[in-house]
């Protein structure tokens, strides 16, 4: 069975599209969303009508929380005091512009899904889906976090051998197989911080055996020059634009 996961769309449309056109030359049974589907690009509206009316499950981010609840910032950590300023911009114009029912339909995404994909009459892997951790979604899992961390987080879980952890909300795509868990980072649809401008998605190949899961991690191209142009023609800051197309850089020439 394959399944795609996508995280961390942030608002960004034509990322979208693009890598669900992707998903759909893959053949997956299912698709699944890790959360932080608004956010820095002019399309929050929009990004979650597509994923609605195409019935695509999923948990919600800590942008999407925030927002869905008005909340007094997004929950985003930065490196400098320029990027933090710039996320408290967006987070006041992703307010001002997400509809009610958007926001309604935000609120009531759950933290986490656990799936069987095989279903239960399998001794299948569990799929575990997050956007942040299991505690707080504020909260970075990134790769150099220690062995002992990944472990206290899959106990959290209740995950076992054989299982999967999938989550997003750092941008940058990675797995890493611990004591028979899999854990895997989808990376960033519309923002991605790994130098690499492209739409990024997971699928999952999931065997019936314990440990037969295997991980493919996609790119696809998009057209960033829409979305650039988007975000120059909004009141939002010109910054998200460089930010898109170097793939995590506020400066292009960086």
């Amino acid at each position: 069975m394959r399944i795609a996961l996508l995280s961390d769309v942030h608002g960004n449309l034509p990322a979208l599209e693009a890598v669900l056109a992707g998903i759909d030359g893959d053949g997956c049974q299912a698709i699944y969303h890790l959360g932080d589907l608004v956010g820095y690009a002019p399309w929050p509206n929009e990004v979650v009508t597509g994923l609605r009316e195409r019935g695509i499950a999923g948990v919600a981010g800590n942008y999407d929380s925030t927002v869905a609840t008005g909340y007094d910032h997004c929950g985003c950590q930065y490196e400098d005091p320029r990027q933090s300023e710039l996320s408290h911009l967006s987070y006041a114009w992703t307010l001002e512009h997400t509809s009610a029912e958007t926001r309604a339909w935000l609120a009531a995404l759950p933290f986490r899904l656990d799936l069987r994909p095989l279903g239960g009459h399998l001794a299948g892997p569990t799929l575990r889906l997050i956007h942040g951790n299991p505690v707080l979604n504020t909260v970075y899992w990134t790769e150099d976090r220690s062995a002992d961390f990944c472990g206290k987080m899959a106990e959290r879980m209740g995950a076992r051998p054989g299982d999967v952890v999938a989550f997003g909300h750092t941008h940058k795509p990675w797995s890493r197989e611990l004591d028979g868990v899999l854990f895997v980072n989808t990376g960033s649809v519309g923002r991605p911080k790994d130098g690499n401008w492209r739409a990024g998605y997971v699928v999952l190949t999931l065997g019936e055996g314990e440990g037969e899961v295997e991980v493919d991690f996609r790119r696809v191209d998009y057209d960033v020059d829409r979305a650039a142009q988007a975000i120059r023609e909004s009141t939002l800051p010109d910054d998200f634009a460089t930010y898109l197309r170097t793939g995590g850089r506020l400066d292009a020439d960086g």
